[in-house]
């Protein structure tokens, strides 16, 4: 039966995320030049609520965990997995009073309906993947942004969408330049469960009836440790939260 109600709703479930991208792309334009940035903002922030919620069409089961746990008053660095183009929509609407920023490839600036406007007008970090300098230029002003205004600067360390489902392994520098250009700046675990069950299959079918979470996890203080030790803590406690971390095997020696 799973498999006839994903055949059937795959497509609506497209035509609805198609539509609302179509739609609000002259809202948020319109919006914008007529009554400013926090105006063009609260429409972001309602499309991508209404995109989260379209997974009901594909019966899926949303849930947000530690929503509590947002810092207030701070920059914040979200680190979260990537397990979709679907990411997006639940770090945006979680995250919204902090106005979230994303650290994302260039390309996807150009052509894509409300994406790309967003990412322009909403001064993310659009990075050359081929241009070393130019990328930590980028990431290095969304710095500053957030750290002057108390906003947020989302990341994705893995730098690519998992094939498999499982975790890889998180870069450093792009959480290094962000915390150089915003020394106040709290990091903040996102683990995000379901997305890869969802769209396993590539475009079609997606999975129905999945249980999708969104966790929020404890924040980490970079000034209690070292860049290398924050990524990895936000690697390790986010794999605890999908059930995939698995401790290394530690050589106590042998003595007869």
């Amino acid at each position: 039966m799973k498999r006839f109600l994903s055949y059937l709703a795959t497509p609506i479930f497209h035509l609805y995320f198609g539509s609302l991208l179509l739609l609000f792309h002259p809202i948020m334009a319109i919006g914008l030049k007529l009554f400013g940035d926090s105006f063009r903002k609260k429409i972001v922030d309602i499309l991508n609520l209404l995109l989260t919620k379209g997974l009901a069409i594909m019966g899926a089961k949303v849930r947000y965990n530690g929503l509590e746990k947002i810092p207030e008053n701070r920059p914040l660095i979200i680190i979260a997995n990537h397990q979709s183009t679907y990411d997006i929509p639940p770090i945006v609407w979680a995250f919204r009073k902090h106005y979230p920023r994303f650290i994302s490839k260039i390309e996807l600036a150009k052509n894509i309906p409300s994406i790309s406007h967003n990412l322009k007008h909403g001064k993310s970090a659009l990075i050359d993947r081929k241009k070393g300098a130019q990328s930590v230029k980028e990431i290095f002003k969304l710095g500053k942004l957030i750290e002057a205004n108390n906003q947020a600067a989302c990341i994705f360390p893995e730098g690519t969408r998992t094939k498999t489902g499982k975790v890889k392994k998180f870069m450093t520098g792009g959480v290094h330049t962000l915390l150089r250009a915003a020394p106040s700046a709290i990091i903040v675990p996102f683990a995000i469960e379901g997305h890869y069950e969802l769209t396993k299959n590539k475009r079609f079918p997606y999975s129905f009836g999945q249980q999708i979470t969104y966790t929020i996890l404890d924040p980490i203080d970079p000034k209690d440790y070292d860049v290398e030790e924050v990524i990895l803590k936000a690697e390790t406690e986010i794999k605890k939260t999908l059930g995939q971390y698995q401790p290394k095997a530690v050589d106590v020696g042998y003595t007869k």
